[in-house]
């Protein structure tokens, strides 16, 4: 295949019906059941084919461990400490209880 130029490339996506558009974004937060993945200022396409739309983010993201609430408070009420600390110490601790407990009491 002989290289194409940008222009010729929307052109012929055009063609086969495949539409690309930017959209500006600030921030994207991709939450799972233990990790937040937190794009800031990410390069994002939708790209619509057959009138279903695919996203891409392009940028690196800060990765931070979700802390059950339940582990939280158990801390909190292992060590004597607020339920902010606690929640920190769990963060730090990548969702370990007994290292936050550990960090919390030293």
């Amino acid at each position: 295949m002989l290289p194409m130029d940008e222009r010729q490339m929307k052109k012929l996506m055009k063609r086969m019906g495949i539409n690309v558009r930017e959209i500006e974004a600030e921030k994207v937060i991709i939450e799972t059941k233990d990790k937040k993945y937190v794009f800031v200022s990410p390069s994002v396409s939708i790209m619509e084919i057959k009138g279903q739309q695919t996203y891409q983010i392009v940028g690196k993201p800060e990765i931070f461990t979700k802390v059950n609430e339940e582990d939280v408070k158990l801390v909190a009420e292992k060590t004597g400490k607020s339920i902010e600390e606690a929640r920190k110490a769990l963060e730090e601790a990548n969702g370990d209880i007994a290292q936050a407990i550990l960090n919390l009491s030293s």
